[in-house]
């Protein structure tokens, strides 16, 4: 895929994740609540394994904008999303009311590509027959900061899943 599109900045191997809510700049001080109050729920939900497969692009591979890594959406998962969004919400955050699509960010385009570009990507997402699996064990409280080279991403908090 990095050979079909050259116009995509591709996201290095420690900056993958999977986000369940994106928070956006906050003060130092909230870093104390949220992780609180994800420290609260986590305990009731059990690591999960999560299956990794197929590509494509937000908002499609016509025009994509972000090139992602599907992740299979399952109930715990789905709970698991839910939870934090009700949690944070408690908080006084912003509930967002799109649909959970989870997803691994693999690349971003900054500028348009050029039709032709954009059809080769397309091309290999569809030839890229990737499955893989990943253990989830801790929710993760990140910080990110924008830099020249790409985000750097830095776990404030880490809370373990637990129950069964």
């Amino acid at each position: 895929m990095r050979a079909a599109a050259r116009g995509v900045a591709w996201t290095t191997e420690e900056r993958l994740h999977l986000t369940l809510k994106f928070l956006g700049e906050q003060p130092e001080h909230a870093v104390a609540s949220v992780s609180d109050a994800l420290g609260r729920l986590t305990p009731a939900h059990a690591p999960m394994p999560l299956r990794l497969a197929g590509f494509g692009a937000f908002p499609n591979l016509r025009t994509p904008r972000i090139v992602w890594l599907g992740v299979d959406n399952h109930a715990k998962l789905e709970l698991l999303h839910h939870d934090v969004e009700r949690a944070c919400a408690d908080l006084g955050f912003e509930l967002d009311g799109r649909a959970f699509r989870p997803h691994i960010t693999v690349g971003r385009v900054r500028d348009r590509l050029a039709p032709g570009v954009a059809r080769d990507l397309a091309t290999a997402a569809r030839q890229v027959e990737y499955t893989g699996m990943v253990q989830v064990a801790t929710v993760d409280l990140m910080a990110s900061e924008l830099l020249q080279g790409g985000p750097r991403y830095t776990v404030l908090a880490a809370m373990p899943l637990g129950g069964e």
